[in-house]
């Protein structure tokens, strides 16, 4: 039986990602730079994620061996921020939060090429839908276009998550908690954008209250808050399920887009769209399926592929 508090966090998680643009496009546009942004953002949300830890009196020590490797790790997820904040400035919000949002597919890809991990029909079929769900979303009936340019990052963030994510499983952090994995990797991103600030003449101060409003919405609601609602319907209603709702962050995006900041919506992004989510969910289900599980029995499922259920979405 479908537990409804588990999906309800799933939900909440995907959704809530969702609403990056909605707290990013507006300090872009108010000339904020991507590396004060991104500090901003990952400052503020260990802040959060350190006291929510004094308060449920949660250890977040780890051994000299495990800070360094999540240090290194953490240059792949900035690499993964980076590359989808700089795409919001040559695509649309809601077409780049898609295309960063195919990284299953990447890890996928890296499985089977990299550590040659048995390939599936599942997974293949995937994959022609997540290039024709591309292809889609670059030929949308725009006069010129859709950047390439945009696309390019968009994919490399997505290519720089499915890397991460695969990299944490690989390594000894691979079983610490996901609070201290998130607490630290956000440490570590905050660290470096705050360099990458300076590099660029300077850490820039939020220019009014709406901006301050917008970075602290931005490290609450698509960072802390959607971190620990994944935590809970992991534990609730296990990794793959959840993982499947992930289709929510897309879709949030593209409706924040075109509602919001009043972006193009055609038919082809549709399609485009459309296709990925399921390409998407085919690679998260592909283990079930090969298995010949029936649907009802995808509840029990606790690992997706090449996925460690401790490891965070990106958020």
């Amino acid at each position: 039986m479908l537990d409804w508090k588990g999906f309800i966090y799933a939900v909440v998680t995907s959704a809530t990602f969702g609403l990056i643009p909605l707290f990013t496009l507006p300090l872009l546009q108010a000339g904020m730079h991507i590396p004060s942004i991104l500090f901003y953002r990952f400052f503020i949300a260990v802040l959060m994620l350190g006291v929510c830890a004094f308060f449920t009196r949660r250890s977040l020590r780890v051994t000299w061996r495990e800070l360094y490797t999540l240090a290194v790790l953490s240059v792949l997820y900035i690499g993964s921020a980076v590359f989808l904040f700089w795409s919001y400035q040559y695509l649309a919000s809601g077409i780049a939060t898609t295309m960063m949002f195919l990284y299953p597919v990447f890890v996928a890809l890296i499985m089977i090429y990299v550590f040659k991990e048995k390939n599936s029909f599942w997974t293949m079929a995937a994959i022609v839908l997540a290039i024709a769900g591309v292809a889609m979303l670059s030929w949308n009936g725009q006069e010129g276009g859709v950047s390439f340019t945009g696309i390019l990052l968009a994919v490399l963030s997505g290519v720089s998550y499915g890397a991460y994510i695969i990299s944490v499983n690989k390594s000894c952090v691979r079983d610490i908690s996901s609070d201290k994995l998130t607490f630290y990797v956000f440490a570590f991103t905050a660290l470096v954008m705050l360099g990458g600030a300076y590099a660029l003449g300077g850490l820039q101060s939020a220019p009014d209250w709406k901006s301050d409003f917008n970075l602290t919405m931005l490290a609450l609601i698509p960072t802390v808050i959607s971190n620990l609602t994944l935590v809970a319907a992991i534990k609730l209603i296990g990794s793959t399920f959840a993982s499947v709702l992930g289709a929510m962050e897309p879709l949030t995006a593209m409706t924040v887009g075109v509602l919001v900041f009043h972006e193009p919506f055609t038919r082809s992004t549709a399609w485009g769209v459309a296709l990925i989510i399921v390409a998407v969910t085919l690679v998260v289900m592909a283990p079930a399926l090969e298995k010949g599980y029936r649907t009802g029995k995808f509840l029990y499922i606790t690992k997706v592929k090449g996925i460690h259920p401790n490891i965070t979405p990106y958020h």
